[in-house]
């Protein structure tokens, strides 16, 4: 399951170097006045407020309250099969048809401080509620009923922390670099804290394991240290990142198959905004993600020793509409690319500055 949200990108940062330092225009020539560095500066912000954490640098000693929710939809079509072929267009065994469909929704609360000019903290606390209904045939037994199974979870997600620091001033044609570090926690309920049961098939073999509710978490630990960019070139903004998750190992139990070790992810990131005006901006980028294999201490036949290769991409775009000097509205829809990602994603933001 691919949590909704999918990967974060952080391509945006303060326009106004550190203090002293004077801000130059577009043409990086001509030296530009507070109010128009402010004003470039605040149409950043709004560009990068978007899509999900683009990482702005918040000002010193000012508090940021942003709630959001989103919504995900996932709808997939797989066969199995198990048996042997007798000649190419002959199968002999069992095909079994399965279609999911997934909705994932999630209410979350981020607190957003900076520290200085250069260096802010944060931390995201979600709710998610996950209804997913499975409907199946077995292609060989000779019946036209489906089976039908619907599951559902509620309960609080995996909080994160995360620390940002803008490593330079982005002066004489250099992007804005920001060194970003994330801690995600196992708050959530993970796969292997809720009850499970075995799948059996019509002769009482077992093909595979069941859980009796929807997980809210990961249940693992893990660290993300990256990078993100941001050119600014008026009237747009450049971004990209790339970062790399570490996700800790644990002991599951035998019955789980041991120690389970999650596979890492690499991430990475492009895109561009675009202002319309002082109000109104646009954005378009692209997010994907690698995860690598998950191994399982022991090799049992529920779990396998290893499952293969994920990749995740999706394609983002979204508007946002400052309200007030305080508050900007910001829509995004984000369409999966690829077999694994969700079919859509819709993410409301109302972020608040103090």
């Amino acid at each position: 399951m691919r949590k909704p949200l999918l990967f974060p990108l952080f391509a945006s940062a303060c326009l106004m170097p550190a203090t002293g330092i004077a801000q130059t225009d577009s043409a990086g020539d001509v030296p530009a006045s507070p109010e128009e560095a402010e004003a470039k500066k605040e149409q950043v912000t709004d560009i990068a407020s978007i899509t999900s954490d683009r990482g702005i640098v918040t000002r010193p000693g000012r508090l940021t309250i942003e709630p959001a929710f989103s919504h995900a939809h996932s709808n997939a079509t797989r066969v199995a099969i198990e048996g042997y072929t007798v000649i190419p267009a002959l199968l002999v065994g069992l095909i079994n048809i399965s279609e999911i469909q997934r909705d994932i929704f999630v209410g979350a609360l981020t607190f957003k401080y900076g520290f200085t000019s250069r260096f802010e903290a944060d931390v995201r606390v979600p709710w998610l509620s996950v209804n997913e209904d499975l409907r199946e045939r077995q292609a060989f037994e000779g019946t036209p009923v489906d089976t039908l199974r619907e599951s559902s979870g509620e309960g609080l997600g995996d909080v994160e922390l995360s620390a940002r620091y803008q490593l330079n001033d982005g002066l004489e044609g250099w992007p804005y670099v920001i060194g970003v570090f994330r801690v995600k926690t196992p708050t959530g309920e993970g796969p292997y804290d809720v009850d499970q049961r075995v799948v059996e098939d019509s002769e009482g073999n077992p093909i595979g394991v069941e859980l009796e509710e929807r997980p809210t978490g990961s249940g693992f630990w893990s660290f993300e240290p990256g990078f993100s960019f941001i050119y600014p070139s008026d009237p747009a903004v450049l971004y990209g990142s790339l970062s790399y998750v570490w996700t800790m190992k644990e002991d599951q139990g035998p019955e789980n198959g041991g120690e389970v070790d999650p596979g890492d992810v690499v991430r990475f990131g492009f895109g561009m905004g675009f202002a319309f005006n002082e109000r109104t901006s646009f954005s378009l980028g692209y997010d994907h993600s690698v995860i690598r294999k998950t191994s399982f201490e022991t090799n049992s036949d529920l779990f396998g020793a290893n499952f293969d290769r994920i990749q995740v991409g999706s394609l983002s775009f979204g508007l946002a509409q400052r309200l007030s000097t305080n508050t900007t509205l910001s829509l995004t829809v984000n369409v999966g690319v690829t077999e694994n990602a969700p079919n859509s994603e819709l993410t409301l933001k109302l972020p608040i500055t103090l």
